[in-house]
Order: C-alpha cells, then structure tokens, then sequence
C-alpha cells in the first residue's frame, strides 16, 4: 500500500499541536519538525505502508489557477502574494525537507503545481491500493472505492486522523467523492476564496448535485424551461455560469503533473546517517526519529 503524504498538513498540525516550549538547542521552535516525524511514526505504525511519498508545495498558488480565480487562497497571502506562515515555522520546514532525503523517504514536487496536484498524479500512476494523508478537504475527490484510494483526514489532528471510503464521504457531505468539487464550489469554500454560488448553502448544494448529477447537470437543468429547477435557483445558476467554469477548474485536482518516476519503497536504514544525526543534534529531534525508524522496521517485520 502507498501511502501519499500531504506534507504541508502534517507540518502545520504539528506546529500548532505542540507547545512552543519544544525548542532546539539555540533557542529556535522545534516542535513541527518533532511533531512531524511523531506524526509519521503513527500513521506508518497505524496503516503499515509498504511505500510513502512525501508531497511538497512547490508552488501553494499557481499562477494558472489565479488566472482563473483572483481570490484562491487570498486569506492566506500576504501583501506580497506570499504564502503567511507563523513564527518559526519557515526554518522547521526546511529541516524536514533535509531530513526526509537523508532518512530515505521519497518526495515529490513541481514547482507549477500545488502538493495535491503531485498527490493526484501518482495515485493515477499505481495499481496498487493507496492512501492520501491530508487536512484538505479537497481531496475528498481522489476517494474511489473501486480502486482502493482512500484518505486519511487530519482535522482532528494526527493521532485521531479519520479514514475516508466512498461511504465515510457521502455520510459526512451528503454526496459522493466524485461530485465533492461540484458541492464544494456551489456551498462555497471561504480557506481556498471560493465564494460559492448566491442562495446557495450546504443542504441545497447536496440536494442539487443527488438530484441533477453534478454541475453540468444541474447547468442543463437550469438550461431548460421545462426542468422542474425552482426558478429562484435557476436563476442563481444563470448568473454564475463563468464562476462555476472557473471554480471547477480551479478546485479539480491535475492527475497528469510531468513529475519522474520515484521509488516510494521504505528504508531499512538512514541513507545519509551523518546529515540525519546532524540534524536530529542540532533540531532536537532524536528520539521523535528513532520512533519514525522503529516503526518502519516494524511494518517491515
């Protein structure tokens, strides 16, 4: 099984679920990078992958998808259009981006696509069952029973992460993963800047998509005059026709991202032990890496 970490999510609930207390021998906040591989170590003991791939955010708001919707994540830019991180959080990041090669763990970015993108290209590329660990709404759309492509979500935080079949994702949004992206761009999705659709909540976006078969049946069904669309919701439709092209777009995860063939196979040892102990020194991370190692050796057992 592989297992398809959206690392931006684990890093970020790991900052915030530690105390600021956790610190590195110079004084610098430590508790994302401790939290982080804590929060692998769990998961690889949970789900016992036999591969994993870190995703990183090679670019966290491509251009392409600004072309489309001005707003897309506006609440998390600053002045400057980068990306608002908290204090301390930028120099823990890039430790976990040395120390994940130095383990041995794969990743994988793009640096004109955002990690989901990453995420969605290489489940389409195995055969093999896959889980997406994430905090993103989003990929809800990659849940396929058929296939084997479930989600592991973190808004509850690491250790009470939920697993998402077709089944989990219908119960808790009323529609099936296939239609996630029609729901969440008639509803709305204020963390992403999509505005939704005028007079159009959650229950009526639900009621819409099972009844109409998504966003271009509904569009056909507010087409047509002889639909039984109430006219105040047709009308609404109407009106949004170039937002609802624009935010299918924008919130439909690319599955073909030019990324190279990586081997997600997990390590039996460090690959660079000298910059792994380096790190672990000078982070204060030692003991959070040796439970990441003895996990992996126990799914290899």
């Amino acid at each position: 099984m592989l297992m398809l970490i959206d690392a931006a999510s684990l890093w970020y609930r790991a900052y915030y679920g530690l105390p600021s207390s956790i610190k590195a021998p110079d004084g610098r906040r430590s508790g994302a990078v401790r939290g982080f591989f804590d929060g692998l170590a769990v998961l690889t003991r949970r789900f016992s992958p036999t591969g994993m791939v870190c995703c990183l955010e090679g670019n966290w708001r491509p251009d392409w998808r600004l072309e489309q919707l001005p707003g897309y994540k506006a609440d998390r830019a600053t002045a400057d259009g980068a990306e608002d991180t908290p204090e301390g959080l930028d120099d823990q990041v890039a430790a976990i981006e040395a120390l994940l090669p130095a383990l041995g763990i794969a990743t994988a970015t793009h640096p004109d696509y955002e990690a989901d993108d990453v995420i969605a290209t290489l489940a389409a590329r195995t055969a093999e069952p896959v889980l997406v660990v994430t905090g993103d709404r989003d990929l809800f759309q990659l849940v396929d029973d058929d296939r084997n492509r479930h989600v592991v979500y973190l808004a509850k935080g690491i250790s009470k992460a939920e697993l998402f079949d077709g089944e989990a994702v219908a119960t808790k949004f009323g529609v099936a993963p296939s239609h996630y992206v029609d729901f969440a761009v008639l509803r709305g999705d204020p963390s992403d800047g999509l505005p939704g659709v005028k007079g159009i909540g959650a229950k009526t976006a639900v009621s819409l998509v099972n009844t109409y078969g998504g966003i271009s049946g509904i569009r056909a069904a507010a087409a047509d005059s002889a639909s039984d669309l109430p006219d105040r919701q047709r009308k609404s439709i109407t009106e949004s026709a170039d937002y609802l092209d624009r935010a299918v777009k924008v919130s439909s995860v690319v599955a073909d991202v030019d990324v190279p063939v990586i081997d997600a196979t997990l390590p039996t040892a460090p690959k660079n032990p000298v910059a792994v102990e380096a790190l672990a020194t000078e982070w204060n991370v030692t003991s959070a890496l040796t439970r990441f190692q003895e996990a992996i050796t126990q799914t290899e057992s």
